[in-house]
């Protein structure tokens, strides 16, 4: 896991703003920065690194790494380098140093840009050939690595983050205002409808995307990979269970390859359970655990995390909320992510990055994908009822599990419906929650209207696939990276496996919810492995906490900061509103959201 930034284009970079730039890289990789620049007639292309080492430790493989006539800059892992070593030497290649880096760019001068279809892991990465003289740009097939992208008159700037571009560029490059308002108004689930960012001109390569570009600077864009929902009906439940088992183990154990010590977050749910129970009773490995702990019964998952840290024997280390000091992590947080924080969770799940690297530990996993690829959210079950209802027997069996286990324990009204989608397909009012309510706080109205991407006719895994590659999680691991970055960590998602993923969207769509449990077949798949406490347990509480319980309004010089008539924020929002729904203390999650965007967005223009 490491920091990449560059230029390819017909301007000189100083010396000083490369050094700069490499200075702002320090956090994603404190072991080493360097840089190196090459010419090819009018044309400059720059290269800039920074290491967090994980495989390989020693110096040999710092980069930019050079290959004969290629220059690699990577961040990210290769979880299949071994093997992918093991098949190079059999083509004549050898092997100066036994890092992921070297099978990279070798792969790379054996496939050419084919070289990614071989790769099982998560990256963005440049090239520079010097034989074609283009430079290979790439990024993961799930985008767990960012990869920003600035295109100019004279060039392209790239980079890990938005600030490398800025520095390099020498432009702070305009607020997105846009983008601003959708987050106010529409929240998180709005920011990745498009490949935008914050800052106009700049903007994310997408997942599975390859970007070359030529010594004339013509630009060429190939999306190398799509996710397809093409359903197997020659697999059965048992085939879905036990090949779900086998992909997770297989998963797992590629992506415990470290030479930096690990450590697991770990939330009351199965996701994150899974992992640290396969990690310990599988692969036997020692396992630490890091854990939020909120007072607040709505999100409180102690006792299901206590039994998963008993169950297991591992280590644990529990952090309790708190009011202390939460205005100035969410500064410090906004300024290093060049954005506003997408949630709340993200502001919490800081100070378990936070926790993790003051025990000196530099790889952190998350339970990221499985709501998006096994079902996990309430209103799949709704679309389950859906997709089962031409089969009268399993429809009713279902919607009696529905109506007794899951339809108690959802609080928004919208999706309490159990026929929502039959009878209304293209509903979605509940993925912008109560926008038309906030809309009416920003100064300039916005479009409320929703639109998805079409992956697959059917209902229930073409809202999946909009919610894993444009909705829920880019969301997730584009705070996941910045968080980690922060404190030097890097974020490792077993879920968001290739194999797996494409095993998972061949089970036919019946399967996956059955007698009241959503990632039935996932659950199905850790009996004997995961604790039945934790694996029964149908509550749905999420990585959350309340906005009342990390922040203190009561203080009154909070109150003060947060309603600063000179802000920029009340040049787009109405302060008034603001401070009647601050007095009235409405404790709806929706409501709890719209404050933490609006404090959010302040801390951004203000400072910017």
């Amino acid at each position: 896991m490491c920091g990449i930034a560059g230029y390819i284009g017909k301007k000189r970079i100083d010396k000083h703003l490369i050094n700069h730039t490499l200075g702002l890289m320090k956090n994603r990789g404190p072991d080493n920065q360097s840089a190196n620049d090459f010419q090819t007639n009018d044309i400059y292309v720059y290269l800039l690194h920074s290491r967090l080492s994980i495989i390989d430790m020693n110096e040999r493989s710092n980069q930019p790494f050079r290959n004969k006539n290629h220059s690699l800059i990577f961040n990210g892992e290769i979880y299949n380098y071994i093997e992918l070593r093991n098949d190079l030497k059999k083509k004549g290649h050898h092997f100066r140093t036994n890092s992921d880096t070297e099978v990279l760019i070798k792969s790379y001068e054996e496939y050419g840009q084919k070289c990614v279809q071989y790769f099982n892991g998560m990256w963005s990465f440049a090239i520079w050939d010097e034989n074609e003289r283009v430079l290979f740009l790439s990024r993961d097939r799930f985008g767990e690595k960012p990869l920003f992208i600035y295109q100019t008159n004279h060039g392209l700037y790239f980079g890990s983050e938005i600030k490398f571009i800025q520095s390099l560029s020498k432009n702070k490059t305009e607020i997105n205002l846009s983008m601003l308002t959708n987050y106010l108004g529409l929240g998180y689930k709005s920011l990745n409808k498009k490949n935008q960012t914050f800052f106009k001109q700049v903007f994310q390569l997408g997942y599975g995307t390859n970007l070359l570009v030529n010594n004339k600077l013509n630009i060429k864009k190939n999306r190398y990979w799509e996710p397809v929902y093409s359903p197997d009906k020659k697999i059965n439940i048992h085939d879905a269970i036990e090949g779900t088992r086998e992909h997770l183990l297989n998963s797992m154990k590629i992506r415990l390859r470290s030479d930096a010590p690990m450590a697991f977050c770990l939330s009351g749910g199965i996701d994150s359970s899974s992992l640290v129970s396969i990690a310990k009773k599988h692969f036997n490995y020692s396992v630490n655990t890091f854990s939020i702990i909120d007072k607040d019964i709505r999100y409180n998952e102690k006792e299901n995390i206590i039994n998963t840290i008993e169950d297991n024997g591992c280590g644990s280390n529990l952090i309790e909320l708190g009011y202390d000091n939460m205005i100035n992590r969410l500064e410090n947080l906004v300024e290093y992510h060049d954005s506003p924080i997408s949630t709340i969770s993200y502001l919490i799940h800081s100070m378990l990055s936070e926790k993790i690297s003051e025990q000196d530990i530099r790889v952190a996993f998350s339970g990221t994908g499985a709501d998006e690829i096994f079902t996990g959210y309430y209103d799949h079950f709704l679309l389950h009822l859906n997709e089962i209802k031409q089969d009268k027997s399993l429809f009713i069996k279902n919607l009696n599990f529905w109506k007794s286990d899951i339809n108690p324990l959802i609080s928004n009204p919208m999706i309490k419906d159990s026929h929502l989608f039959i009878n209304n397909p293209k509903f979605r009012g509940h993925i912008y929650d109560d926008s038309d309510i906030f809309s009416k706080y920003l100064t300039n109205p916005i479009n409320t209207n929703f639109n998805e991407e079409c992956y697959t006719p059917n209902l229930m895994r073409n809202r999946m696939l909009n919610e894993m590659f444009h909705e829920i999680t880019p969301v997730i691991l584009h705070e996941d990276d910045l968080n980690s970055m922060y404190y030097s960590i890097e974020n490792r998602s077993p879920y968001l496996d290739p194999a797996l993923f494409d095993f998972a969207y061949k089970i036919p769509g019946k399967f996956l919810i059955n007698n009241g449990f959503s990632k039935f077949i996932l659950r199905q798949a850790m009996k004997g492995i995961l604790n039945d406490k934790v694996r029964l347990d149908r509550t749905k509480k999420g990585f959350n906490t309340s906005f009342y319980s990390i922040f203190n309004i009561d203080d009154k010089n909070f109150y003060d900061y947060l309603l600063d008539p000179s802000s920029d924020i009340f040049q787009i929002i109405n302060r008034n509103m603001i401070k009647e729904l601050f007095n009235n203390r409405n404790t709806k999650n929706s409501y709890s959201k719209f404050l933490f965007n609006f404090i959010n967005s302040k801390i951004f223009l203000d400072q910017n």
